[in-house]
């Protein structure tokens, strides 16, 4: 019966995903979901309560188990911070570049700045996983491997406006690429090599210094 439920709520929160990137939290609906889902409202509300705790358990389930990667990975003594700046990189490449239902959710809710308790929960969410790369650039810092002076807030913004610019303007990333940033097969094969290439020559440059 466990088992059951379980699979239930991830069918109602795979539906929802979908639902919501498409129309945008406003233009979503429980009842629309509910009945794409093929679940009565009365089943949603017992497992959500609301639409907006439907939409922050989308966010929680998607990041909850990455953040537990970085969590591991900060914790790692036996290799060099860089050695770990470099496999966030891969992670950050691997798990986030995608083109995908929940980064166009995600992108849609950021650039929307309610300044409301929606909001508030959805930034303390995922500046948790801002917080792991923090604590990888101070150790850095602290150990003496990286520059003293490193802006550790830019640092960020570079990593992640990155991918946010390429993977949210198609418009204008496709043609500085030379190829659709929208097409799955040229993420996988292009987009992802290429990030992760140029964001570790790129930190590599200005963290560590120089023999």
């Amino acid at each position: 019966m466990e088992k059951e439920k379980i699979d239930k709520k991830d069918h109602i929160l795979d539906v929802a995903e979908r639902v919501f990137a498409e129309k945008g939290f406003d233009g979503a609906s429980t009842r629309l979901i509910s009945g794409e889902a093929g679940v009565n409202m009365a089943m949603l509300n017992y497992y959500f309560g609301s639409k907006e705790g439907l939409f922050l358990a989308i966010i929680e389930r998607k990041i909850s188990h990455f953040q537990n990667i970085l969590q591991n990975l900060g914790n790692k003594e036996n290799i060099s911070t860089w050695e770990k700046m470099e496999t966030y990189v891969e992670l950050y490449g691997d798990k986030i570049v995608n083109n995908n239902c929940f980064q166009q959710l995600l992108y849609k809710e950021m650039v929307m700045n309610r300044g409301n308790e929606l909001s508030d929960k959805l930034r303390e969410m995922l500046m948790k996983n801002v917080g792991e790369l923090e604590r990888i650039l101070k150790e850095g810092i602290a150990s003496g491997e990286f520059n003293a002076d490193v802006d550790i807030p830019m640092v960020i913004a570079a990593l992640y406006g990155t991918k946010n610019y390429i993977i949210n303007t198609p418009l204008m990333a496709s043609p500085l690429l030379g190829y659709d940033i929208r097409d799955d097969e040229m993420i996988e094969k292009k987009l992802k090599p290429q990030i992760k290439s140029f964001m570790k020559n790129l930190l590599k440059c200005y963290l560590l210094k120089q023999q």
